[in-house]
């Protein structure tokens, strides 16, 4: 049997449930299997949930409830997850890499001693995941980074960096979905539209689709956001 969760309150109307610190598919799946099983039938006064990598966060009315009566329940159900498996739906994503799209691979590149081609192979050979969604709308978090490509983060954040943005950051790797802060490295633009708020739905990636990273050139970039603005949904849908 996994090793049980770690309970801690987070201040007096939400508590965390934290499987592990790590980017790992199994920890994310449990932390996906109890989302849904608090989805499925929460317990009293449990009013929303936000998964992360390897936590849930719990928010509960604490007129109804409290963190020592939630506590036990929640370690009871996180004993007795079904893992169900991921969403049978995947996305195959354009990306521009580098030039005025992806504004630091030049830097990327040499940090790791490696030719900048070399980066985009890499990064566009993976198979992703997605692992949460969070920070910005639509901000996507993909597991699955090859670790030779890993970076740390910026030691200055951006107060900007454009939507769409394929970013680096120690050994995650996301797509951006609105223009925001980020101390993450820019390596590409999709013109994948992630977030937008009059589309149905307004956030088409969900967690455990799969991800792939399709190197195109600026010309069919060019083409495919002046479709996305138009509202199109640009991502193509893989088996």
């Amino acid at each position: 049997m996994p090793d049980s969760p770690r309970l801690a309150p987070c201040g007096d109307r939400a508590l965390t449930v934290e499987f592990a610190q790590a980017i790992d598919d199994g920890v994310n799946a449990r932390v996906h299997a109890l989302d849904a099983a608090l989805a499925r039938a929460p317990p009293p006064g449990v009013q929303e949930t936000m998964a992360s990598y390897g936590a849930l966060l719990v928010h509960y009315d604490p007129t109804l409830t409290s963190f020592a009566e939630l506590a036990p329940l929640l370690q009871e159900r996180a004993r007795t997850l079904t893992i169900v498996p991921p969403r049978q739906t995947g996305w195959r994503i354009p990306v521009a890499y580098g030039s005025t799209y992806g504004f630091d691979l030049d830097a990327v590149a040499e940090t790791l001693g490696m030719a900048p081609a070399d980066v985009v192979a890499r990064h566009s050979a993976a198979h992703y995941h997605v692992h949460m969604i969070g920070f910005l709308p639509g901000f996507t978090y993909l597991g699955g980074l090859d670790p030779s490509i890993a970076m740390p983060r910026r030691p200055i954040p951006r107060a900007q960096v454009p939507a769409g943005s394929i970013v680096v950051g120690g050994i995650q790797t996301a797509i951006g979905s609105i223009e925001g802060p980020s101390g993450w490295h820019v390596i590409g633009r999709t013109p994948v539209r992630a977030f937008m708020p009059a589309r149905d739905p307004a956030v088409f990636m969900m967690p455990g689709d799969r991800v792939i990273l399709e190197a195109v050139p600026t010309a069919a970039f060019d083409r495919l956001a002046r479709c996305a603005a138009d509202g199109s949904l640009v991502a193509e849908p893989i088996l």
